[in-house]
């Protein structure tokens, strides 16, 4: 599905984000319509989680947020509002789901008062026996047996449990934008799926707009649409999952496809690697982010790349189109040297 289809619900346009002397993500660009599920994926300290928590209003102190990030086609930018702004955003209108669950959830509160404070939070008029009612049904929707999920305290219920808790938190109040960071890194391989299963029906059901970070590439592929690639604090690559992963353009995203695919790799063989270490933040080289660590890099990769569209690898830098192939590299892969 293409933005033109569609609503846009995230609009996010020139985020840059940093410290007061460390640039930590430079020109993000991209959209998510509605219903669209979209992946973020990239190496440990490649940006992905300070992208999310950007656009939540998240970040710590001392970082810092420019540029431009709008919800469903309101004026209003998101990173110029006040707290009060952001509270009232927040669970209702857009809503997000970390990787471990216990941090999330309070452990003195049982889990049915956990979903109805977040419901009541965001509606008027709700009573407690309300708010109890319906977090019960929110739970049933994930998966979960209501009534006696909300009576239990969080250690009372499994990890795979505790995960689909935190996503009826976040379902509760119907947001139209989901990020989930990591979500089921941590669960074992058939709790994941239940717990991704959970995710997809949640947005579907509501035609929500769906950013899912994580790095693994086999989970992007069952439950995106759409993919980003994400190195350096810099999108380098984006598109279609079946296109990206089935023809990648940029040298990282190639060097993430072999490293995870394990299949053709025989018994006592060295496993593929990307060579070389993601640096930390602020000791990125200039121009291509990725040159020091990149087997095509020459000199003419000192210079910032312009963003190609896969169809045409001439034509000027342009805004990210999510819903088309492109890429930021001078020597994409399967171009002869030259």
């Amino acid at each position: 599905m293409s933005t033109t289809e569609a609503a846009v619900v995230l609009d996010v346009d020139g985020l840059d984000v940093a410290t007061t002397s460390t640039s930590l993500l430079s020109q993000v660009r991209f959209t998510i319509a509605a219903g669209e599920r979209v992946g973020l994926i990239g190496e440990s300290g490649s940006g992905k989680s300070l992208t999310a928590l950007a656009i939540m209003g998240l970040l710590p102190d001392g970082v810092h947020a420019r540029g431009r990030v709008q919800l469903h086609g309101q004026q209003q930018n998101l990173l110029e509002q006040s707290a009060a702004q952001w509270a009232s955003l927040r669970g209702e209108e857009m809503t997000m789901v970390f990787q471990e669950p216990m941090t999330a959830l309070n452990p003195t509160m049982r889990v049915g008062a956990q979903v109805a404070e977040v419901i009541r939070l965001h509606r008027d008029g709700v009573s407690r026996a309300e708010g109890l009612r319906r977090a019960e049904a929110v739970l049933d929707q994930v998966g979960l047996e209501g009534a006696q999920t909300a009576r239990a305290y969080p250690h009372q219920l499994s990890g795979g449990q505790r995960q689909r808790v935190v996503i009826a938190i976040a379902l509760a109040c119907d947001p139209q934008l989901l990020i989930c960071d990591e979500p089921s890194t941590a669960l074992d391989v058939t709790v994941q799926a239940r717990v991704l299963e959970q995710i997809v029906s949640g947005v579907q059901a509501r035609r929500a707009a769906l950013l899912f970070i994580t790095h693994d590439l086999a989970v992007v592929a069952q439950v995106c649409e759409r993919v980003l690639v994400m190195y350096g604090g810099h999108i380098v690559e984006a598109g279609p999952v079946r296109e990206v992963f089935g023809d990648p353009r940029h040298h990282y995203t190639a060097g993430l496809l072999a490293a995870s695919d394990l299949s053709s790799v025989e018994r006592g063989a060295m496993l593929p690697t990307i060579e070389g270490t993601v640096p930390a933040a602020g000791s990125f080289p200039s121009g291509c982010v990725f040159r020091t660590r990149c087997p095509r890099a020459d000199a003419a990769c000192e210079e910032q790349p312009s963003w190609t569209p896969r169809e045409s690898h001439s034509m000027e830098r342009q805004r990210v189109d999510p819903s088309a192939h492109g890429f930021a590299c001078v020597h994409p892969v399967g171009e002869p040297d030259g």
